[in-house]
């Protein structure tokens, strides 16, 4: 019964960190940039983007170069995201790959 003791106490700290970690991961804040920073785009770790500046340059561009600036610093500041959240996600499991687990990014 000791192993079993053992294994639950494990899961619960388990638990406990990637709460934690959820915690963290909200309060992440990640910059893309596009088009020699003509373009930033801001993510909050839910990968909710908060605010978006856009050069006064760029805006003199055609409409499909500026959206496409825009995309490419979207993809820019999600790829960050995704990265700091695994990286939040090993701190917790100790490196454990969790089967079945997937942040929603």
């Amino acid at each position: 019964m000791t192993d079993f003791t053992k294994i639950l106490d494990k899961a619960r700290e388990l638990e406990a960190k990637m709460k934690e970690s959820q915690e963290k991961i909200k309060k992440i804040r990640v910059d893309g940039i596009s088009g020699s920073n003509s373009v930033k785009v801001t993510l909050d770790g839910e990968g909710e983007m908060q605010k978006i500046e856009i050069s006064d340059e760029i805006l003199k561009e055609e409409k499909s170069i500026v959206e496409d600036l825009i995309v490419a610093a979207h993809n820019n500041a999600k790829a960050q995201l995704k990265s700091k959240t695994t990286e939040e996600i090993s701190k917790a499991t100790g490196g454990l790959g969790i089967p079945g687990f997937k942040w929603p990014l």
